[in-house]
């Protein structure tokens, strides 16, 4: 069976590592054109080291591209952390498909932020998609899920490193097989579940104060470690991570400082209060909660988000 892979960073390299420990026969890696004075894409490098041929696009919907994929007469394709447009002509030529992993439960939260949104509205399950991809977006039947709990205290970050990545990879391994040995399911999609975002951008996680504790909170996780939740500080934009709920009850306005130690700060919310481990000063790098405080004089009763 002939795998072709179309990938970037480290994802794509642990996917494409992966298969080669299993004996697949990859043929090919499809990656992303260099990028001059940077080093070499992650999975390109692999490829090259597993002596595997690498061909890279600006665009794969381009003629050249088309036209190269198909002499390939792959067998199968996997599609592991793709952000370019693949046309149809590409999904639909090798002989067994083509399959691609998606970090949701699909139908719900399709999009390219799958992983922020989930934890930003507060949801307790999440987990991991492999699927035969079509002309719509994120829309094709599901070979197969795996679902992890969001706990209070996970935040992007954790989700993906700890849950999504590492199951994400033995799962991409685990569809090859059964795509191998014809065991592999085509389950449609329940659209009228469909739920879509888009991008999670910086302006989409900026702290409205008014809401309920819990909610903010939500929004800091599921923006950590990017984009980073963020509000304002002396007119200047300030992006909140390390973060940890406590509930209390106090008269203070949303957004006051109400206690500092030695490693956070604590802003209150109407129901509790956000403690603060590290922070990010406009386009500056991110620092400790306790550099923070100490060159800029941060005190109790100080307000954030005017």
């Amino acid at each position: 069976m002939k795998i072709a892979i179309i990938g970037q960073a480290a994802f794509g390299k642990d996917v494409l590592n992966a298969l080669v420990d299993k004996k697949e026969n990859v043929v090919a890696v499809l990656c992303p054109p260099d990028n001059p004075g940077r080093p070499e894409d992650l999975i390109k490098s692999a490829a090259l080291e597993n002596q595997i041929p690498v061909f890279q696009y600006k665009r794969m919907r381009d003629k050249e591209a088309i036209r190269e994929f198909l002499s390939l007469h792959i067998d199968l394709c996997v599609m592991a952390f793709v952000t370019d447009i693949v046309p149809d002509e590409i999904l639909e030529a090798p002989r067994l498909g083509t399959i691609q992993y998606h970090p949701s439960l699909l139908p719900e939260h399709r999009g390219p932020s799958s992983i922020n949104w989930p934890i930003i509205q507060g949801k307790s399950k999440t987990g991991l998609t492999i699927f035969w991809p079509d002309k719509g977006l994120d829309t094709g039947p599901i070979l197969l899920q795996k679902e992890f709990d969001i706990t209070e205290t996970d935040t992007l970050g954790s989700v993906y490193f700890g849950k999504l990545y590492p199951a994400g990879v033995e799962a991409m391994v685990e569809a090859v097989e059964m795509v191998k040995n014809g065991t592999a399911s085509k389950v449609e999609q329940d659209h009228s579940k469909a739920t879509y975002e888009g991008w999670c951008r910086s302006d989409d996680v900026i702290i409205d104060w008014n809401k309920p504790g819990m909610e903010i909170y939500n929004l800091i996780r599921g923006s950590d470690p990017s984009p980073g939740a963020n509000t304002l500080w002396n007119k200047k934009s300030i992006y909140l991570f390390n973060t940890s709920f406590e509930s209390s009850k106090h008269d203070q306005p949303a957004g006051t400082v109400t206690k500092i130690s030695d490693e956070s700060f604590s802003l209150s919310v109407s129901d509790g209060m956000i403690n603060i481990g590290r922070v990010k000063v406009g386009r500056e790098a991110k620092i400790m909660a306790s550099d923070f405080v100490e060159s800029h004089r941060l005190k109790v009763g100080d307000r954030f988000g005017l």
